[in-house]
């Protein structure tokens, strides 16, 4: 081990590269995990925090995409709000936070990332309200990027004149109330998060996740296990995940961080492990604001001017930008208000907050059981499913999130006038009313993004991702004992998909009797690298959503643009699979089902089959450089073959957005057993984003291939530098 100074903790390396630190109490911890969150992945830190503050455009790149995501950054004005969040903690926790900072800054005192000091970037010190910043970037542009984009969808969809039955059908019980006369007043402007902040691969995005927790009655062990795998971009390099190990008087924590945030997200301590996966909570609301002269509608007659701010961007290389925002108590506004028309504004639950999450992860240390930990983690105010074990025994689960109190028959998911006093939200549901589960009968519970509403006293979910993922889980938990961490393994590389399994119910009778499709006929419903079945599949899957776009009129363009250069099929495909799978709808176009499944297999079957790992492959590129190195300096690696498709427990889909190609896999996964003192985890990377460090792609090998290290409190004397 290496001593930084007399006063300051123990930092050493495994034989892995993970770091370590062992320190006299709390503060020690937290100064070592700031060190080596600067040490390994400064550039990371520093250029998510230049998003955050919304200086991309003085820093990285002049563009118009770079500017308006500056503008969104500016329009969400965490900065300020994050000053006062930081200020209102309390004094034990200011001080853990305070040591991060301290941690950090000295690290960053020895090295300045030499990618950033070229860009000419000379960092201020880094502060707790930059760590509340990118705790607000994490929660928030998930979140966005799939609820509050269905909702944008829903409003395009309306305007464009699609009927009722077929909206129901795509959205059932949720379109209660939908004003389709106001909806098609509102004048749509910038998305509610711009392209550039949502694939900018600076910014961690979350797809999907799966995590499950095993009750000890069903193990090997006779303790409970837990494992957890979240799904994120990862054709990126370093990899959002960064892996440490803490120690002090007695007491160890170790799992998966985000560089810049002073928390372990995903891990164990003695008595406790946690994992998380994204609960698709809706806590983005959009009001409709009737406005004209610089005001907003007020019922019964009033007209009330938004609060106005100004913000003066600097560009690189040409003059500076001002825009002005525009905001009022539903949040910031989509358009002008003093050019007469509708508009939305748009409102995320957790803006202005962060004291609870910051104080959560600094008390998770200590809470000994499940249920301390349900009570923690449920204060978190971002959107989150937490399953739990602890070594007595239990097992648990609780989903965090504020979810706002709406008037009766509200849900969120539509906009409402914004003039009328009672659509107002009335304050947020308290943790113990959110789904929640303690030691459930069936000995085991599982999240993978699906309908947990089930458990909770309030329905937070309007929108789900399909059950595959949770369901293929169950099966291979179901009825088993002497469950081990091998089987664990296999479970999260599993590559089985219910959803093919439905649709080749139907299709095989309709296959046609070539190679094509025989091979199809024949396939298994896996998706392993060596699949050609998998490969003709998906080109089947593709060319029915086309089709059933064309079919109805809504034209091939809309179907394309859906199916290859956005999320929407990737996050919300059981949507459009039960339309797919109905034996009739009004999606078909007056045709049958059979009918439409043989005019996509026909475009489908003209295609020579290819290995699925071939159609399924991902090159890691920099973040910084995106690609524009040449290959033998050796910042991208790859390009690397998948398996695994959209509903399979091991996730695998690449999709072009924008131009920019990207892949969404498990890119962690961990498993303990409370019976041992140690977790069990890859990851797509490696500790460092230092290009020439050894350790800056060390564990990719063994993520595609599915081996796992073991990470233990104690360490070798391996000292921390290069």
């Amino acid at each position: 081990m290496t001593r930084i100074a007399s006063d300051q903790p123990l930092l050493a390396r495994d034989e892995h590269g993970i770091a370590h630190v062992r320190a006299a109490d709390e503060a020690g911890l937290y100064w070592g995990m700031g060190h080596w969150h600067a040490h390994d992945r400064g550039m990371q830190m520093l250029l998510m925090r230049i998003l955050g503050r919304g200086q991309a455009s003085e820093y990285l790149d002049s563009s118009g995409a770079m500017l308006e995501a500056d503008v969104f950054f500016r329009q969400m004005n965490w900065g300020d709000a994050a000053a006062q969040v930081a200020a209102r903690l309390p004094e034990r926790v200011r001080r853990l936070y305070a040591a991060y900072c301290d941690g950090a800054n000295a690290a960053f005192a020895q090295r300045i990332p030499w990618e950033l000091r070229l860009l000419g970037y000379r960092p201020d010190p880094w502060t707790i309200a930059d760590s509340i910043v990118l705790m607000r970037l994490t929660g928030y542009l998930s979140l966005a990027q799939s609820q509050a984009d269905i909702e944008r969808l829903l409003i395009q969809m309306v305007q464009a004149g699609i009927p009722r039955p077929m909206l129901e059908e795509l959205f059932p019980g949720i379109l209660s109330g939908l004003d389709e006369e106001l909806i098609g007043k509102i004048r749509l402007g910038h998305r509610i998060v711009p392209e550039a902040v949502r694939w900018s691969v600076a910014l961690p995005r979350m797809m999907a996740s799966n995590n499950w927790v095993v009750s000890g009655s069903k193990t090997a062990s006779s303790k409970p296990m837990l494992a957890n795998d979240p799904h994120l971009e990862t054709n990126r390099l370093p990899c959002i995940w960064y892996e440490i190990a803490l120690k002090a008087f007695g007491r160890y924590a170790m799992g998966a961080t985000m560089p810049g945030l002073p928390a372990i997200l995903i891990g164990r301590t003695p008595d406790l492990a946690w994992g998380v996966t994204y609960a698709f909570m809706d806590a983005v609301d959009s009001w409709v604001e009737r406005c004209r002269d610089g005001k907003c509608f007020r019922e019964p007659d009033q007209w009330v001017p938004p609060r106005l701010r100004k913000e003066v961007i600097r560009v690189k290389g040409k003059p500076p930008v001002e825009t002005t925002i525009y905001e009022n108590e539903h949040g910031v506004l989509d358009g002008d208000p003093f050019r007469e028309g509708y508009y939305l504004a748009t409102r995320w639950s957790g803006s202005g907050t962060g004291e609870a999450s910051i104080c959560t992860f600094a008390d998770i240390f200590h809470a000994t059981d499940v249920q301390q930990g349900m009570n923690l983690l449920g204060k978190v105010e971002s959107a989150w499913n937490w399953v739990l074990a602890d070594r007595h025994g239990n097992i648990g689960y609780q989903m965090s999130g504020l979810m706002p109190r709406r008037r009766e028959g509200a849900n969120g998911f539509l906009p409402l006038p914004g003039w009328k006093k009672e659509n107002d939200w009335s304050g947020f549901v308290p943790p113990e009313d959110l789904p929640r589960c303690l030691n459930p009968d069936e000995g085991f519970f599982i999240t993978a993004n699906n309908d947990l509403n089930a458990f909770g006293r309030e329905k937070p979910i309007t929108m789900a991702m399909g059950n595959h993922r949770a369901e293929q889980i169950r099966s291979l938990l179901a009825g088993r004992s002497g469950l081990t961490v091998a089987d664990m393994f296999a479970i999260q590389n599993d590559d089985y998909s219910l959803q093919a399994e439905q649709f080749m119910g139907i299709l095989r009778p309709l296959l046609p009797d070539t190679r094509q499709g025989q091979i199809l006929r024949n396939w298994d419903c896996r998706y392993p690298a060596n699949s050609q079945g998998a490969s003709l599949f998906e080109e089947f899957y593709g060319a029915l959503l086309q089709e059933m776009f064309r079919q109805n009129g809504i034209g091939t363009g809309v179907g394309d643009f859906l199916v290859h250069q956005t999320s929407m099929v990737a996050a919300f495909f059981a949507n459009l699979d039960r339309v797919l799978l109905s034996e009739q709808s009004p999606w078909f176009g007056g045709v049958s089902r059979e009918d439409l499944y043989r005019r996509a297999l026909a475009r489908a079957m003209k295609v020579e089959p290819l290995a699925w790992g071939d159609r399924l492959q991902i090159t890691l590129r920099h973040i910084l450089f995106q690609g524009k190195l040449p290959g033998f300096l050796g910042f991208d690696r790859g390009p690397y073959r998948l398996h695994g498709g959209r509903a399979t427990v091991h996730q695998a889909q690449v999709f072009q957005s924008h131009g920019r190609l990207v892949a969404v896999t498990p890119s962690f996964h961990m498993v303990t057993d409370l019976a041992e003192e140690r977790i069990h985890t890859n990851l797509c990377g490696g500790p460092s984003d230092r290009r020439f460090s050894r350790w800056y792609a060390s564990d990719t090998q063994d993520w595609l291939n599915g081996v796992y290290k073991a990470i233990c409190p104690l360490v070798s004397h391996r000292p921390p530098v290069e």
